[in-house]
């Protein structure tokens, strides 16, 4: 079968799409033929070294997809070949078949298509975590978004929206905010420099938000602190573009509350992790949920992808074909 493969740490350069053997279910282990092959910073931090050190190169990339079963290994429930799945950790999702634990696996069902299904898993799972159980938006609570036209900001606005609540979204250029408003965002702030504090401010009258979402890095953080009002929560996320380094605790302002998010505490089960699913297709058979498709590359133009994504040039959800 074809396969992502990196070679090495450092650029896209480092991928190559290669002849791997067929993998084989094992006790447990469902053989899933992959339609889809969604593209995240997670696989663009494993290619520069910062995760998953352990496994030696080359390695095949990719966590998250969607796809049909084509047999199952000894041990298997719930789970029969012909069922289309999707699933949203799995690694060596890069390629055209891939054998994966079948707890990992949640049932698709009709009223969603596979593109849709591997589209929404990571960044429809994170977006769910943050809004509703991080910090569980209420009707009336201002949320600010950072990365607002991107994969999660978009999940992250439109579910804070279905919960009654307010979204002031931060993007890094103009043709981005009008797809932030697309997704409900009631204002946009465009912002490269980390200046938007003041604006936000100013929408709040002055008394700032109930909660920030900031996965954009350590540029961000101390305007994050600054927009938060009183008692305020900031859920910090996405480990690839680094933290802020050494806090004081004591320094942090306005008795405001500091976490860092991960979505896998949303799913720590098998049950939830069907159950969380379930609910986000729920919510895009019934219109509530839109998913944007940024972006469709053939398997062999994962490089491509990857420096897509990098240049911050890409909104909504990438996706790999095989």
């Amino acid at each position: 079968m074809k396969a992502i493969v990196m070679n090495g740490t450092g650029g896209p350069e480092m991928l190559e799409h290669v002849e791997r053997p067929e993998p084989v279910a094992g006790p447990g282990e469902a053989l899933v033929e992959i339609a889809f092959a969604g593209v995240n910073f997670m696989d663009i931090g494993v290619r520069q070294g910062a995760a998953w050190t352990e496994m030696p190169n080359p390695k095949i990339l990719g966590v998250e997809g969607a796809g049909r079963v084509l047999a199952t290994g000894p041990g298997v429930e719930g789970i029969a070949p012909g069922q289309r799945v999707a699933w949203v950790y799995a690694p060596g999702s890069y390629a055209e078949r891939i054998a994966i634990p079948a707890t990992s696996l949640v049932p698709v069902p009709d009223a969603i298509d596979d593109r849709t299904a591997a589209a929404v898993m990571m960044q429809g799972l994170t977006a769910s975590h943050f809004a509703t159980d991080f910090y569980p938006v209420q009707p009336g609570d201002v949320a600010f978004v950072h990365a607002a036209a991107g994969g999660v900001g978009l999940l992250l606005t439109q579910i804070a929206k279905l919960r009654g609540g307010h979204v002031i979204g931060r993007v890094s250029s103009a043709d981005k905010a009008a797809i932030a408003r697309a997704a409900g965002a009631d204002h946009v702030i465009v912002d490269t420099e980390g200046r938007f504090a003041e604006e936000a401010l100013r929408l709040t009258d002055g008394e700032g938000v109930h909660v920030v979402y900031d996965g954009s890095g350590p540029k961000t953080f101390q305007g994050s602190l600054d927009v938060l009002r009183r008692s305020g929560t900031f859920c910090w996320y996405g480990p690839i573009l680094g933290g802020p380094g050494p806090l004081d605790i004591m320094s942090l302002p306005k008795s405001i509350k500091i976490g860092y998010g991960v979505f896998s505490d949303h799913i720590h089960t098998p049950e939830l992790l069907r159950a969380r699913t379930m609910r986000l297709f729920d919510w895009i058979a019934d219109g509530k949920l839109r998913i944007e498709i940024g972006g469709e590359y053939p398997l062999a133009d994962a490089a491509r992808a990857h420096a897509d994504m990098e240049s911050r040039r890409t909104t909504g959800k990438l996706l790999l074909v095989p």
